[in-house]
Order: structure tokens, then sequence, then C-alpha cells
């Protein structure tokens, strides 16, 4: 157990070591920091253009519909940004220098989850605000306020470990390319319309999409409009918004670790 323990510390003070490094460079380049605030300015745009044409299943505000909707489209789009920083670092030969140091094997794909997480927070930060300027504001207190923002954290963690595991799977061109698939994921969920509105069987896959699951979940817990039940799914929405990340974590860290060992081989 002591030892288990000795290797877990190791690895986490490697990583916290990285992610210091990634952020250092992140800070260093101010085009990433313009990059990460126009997706919360376009929102404002979005909200205020838009808000007024649209309805929302059930009656109440588009924007505060909106604004929880765009937030897990956000933090999911960051899974491109993990992979575009992971396959940087691999074509530039940085990762090979990492793993030519003494540190833990997983301490680089740790640091690199650290740095994202660091990124994800400002990016959540800015469109918090940029939310409260649309109209949209929380109703059900600061305590499920905070649970709900750890659910989109959580979300994010999760699809940083996807990034991490694409970035060292696939070739920097294809990691450019990612927004292509991944835009109509994001789309096809409740983050702008209702599932009850869309076909059946649409609106079927839309409810079963991993981020409806926690977009649902901070709709409930912001006290936002578009909760609606009838629906196992739906009616379970904060357990499925845990659950769902939970999987891809098991999944991915393993995953990203072992590709990490044998990457060049």
């Amino acid at each position: 157990m002591m030892a288990v323990l000795g290797r877990a510390r190791w690895a986490v003070t490697d990583g916290w070591v990285v992610g210091r490094a990634n952020m250092i460079n992140w800070r260093r380049n101010p085009g990433l920091i313009f990059y990460c605030m126009m997706f919360p300015i376009m929102t404002v745009v979005f909200g205020y253009v838009f808000g007024s044409a649209m309805s929302v299943a059930g009656g109440g505000d588009y924007r505060e519909f909106l604004m929880p909707g765009l937030f897990g489209q956000a933090m999911m789009f960051g899974v491109v940004t993990s992979m575009l920083a992971v396959t940087s670092a691999v074509s530039r030969g940085v990762t090979d220098r990492f793993r030519s140091m003494p540190m833990a094997q997983s301490g680089v794909a740790l640091g690199r989850s650290f740095a994202d997480m660091f990124s994800s927070l400002i990016e959540l930060t800015i469109l918090l605000g940029c939310g409260l300027l649309v109209g949209w504001r929380w109703h059900e207190g600061p305590g499920k306020a905070l649970a709900a923002l750890g659910l989109l954290l959580l979300w994010r963690y999760s699809l940083i470990w996807v990034g991490i595991y694409l970035g060292l799977l696939l070739p920097p061109e294809a990691a450019g390319a990612a927004y292509v698939p991944l835009l109509p994921l994001t789309m096809l969920a409740n983050t702008f319309v209702s599932p009850e509105k869309m076909p059946g069987w649409l609106g079927t896959i839309a409810e079963w999409n991993p981020l409806s699951s926690t977009v649902s979940a901070c709709r409930e817990l912001f006290g936002n409009p578009g909760v609606t039940g009838g629906s196992w799914v739906a009616e379970h929405a904060i357990e499925l918004a845990v659950a769902w990340p939970v999987l891809l974590l098991v999944l991915f860290v393993p995953l990203s670790v072992r590709r990490y060992r044998t990457l060049s081989r």
C-alpha cells in the first residue's frame, strides 16, 4: 500500500511540474488567450440576435435556456484544444524530452490535464460573465450553482483525457480537423433546442448524448427553463452527468498512459 501511495504521489508531483510548464507556455502566448475569449464573446452575439426568435419547451426565457447548453458545448470543444496541444508537443519533440527524464510515466499526461483544467477555468469564468451580460441568472442558490459548475468541470476533465489519447494517436493535421465531427455531436443534443421539439428518433438520440445529461443537470441545478421529464434519461440527468464523465475517465486515463509509454515504439 505504501509503495502504491508513493508512486501516486510521485506521479502527481511530476504532473504538477509539467502542468506548470504548460501553463507558463499558455501565459506567454496571447493568441491562445484571445482564442479562449472568442467563443464567450460569440455567445453574447448569439444570445442577443436569436434570443427573441426561439421558444423553450415548457416556456421560459430562451437566453436562460441557452446558456447552460453553451457552457456544456464550450467544455466539449475543449477536447480539440487538448488534442492540438498534445500533437504539437509530440511533433516538436517536447514529449520525447520529458520521456527521457527520470519521472513518472503518467506525469506528462497528468500535467497536460492540469494545464488544460486551468485554461478551462478561465474560459468558463469568462463565459459565466458573458451569460450574465445577456440576462442569464441562476435561481437555486449558490450551493446548487457551484454543483452545476462542478459537473461542467468534471465533464471537461473527462474530455481532456479523450483529447490526450487522440492527440497521442493522431497526426497534427487530423487533430486540427477534429472540429468537423465534433460540431454535429454538440448540435445533436439539447444544447440549442429541447429534444421534445425534434422528430421522435432524433430526440431520442439527442437525449442519450452524454452532453445532454450535463446540460440538463445544469439547467436543473441553476433553475433555468427547459427541464422536462417523461423519460428515464431526463429524470436521472444529474446521475448521468456524473456517470458519463466517470466512464470516460475509466476508459481513457489508462489508454492515454499506455499510449504514452508505447509512443514511437
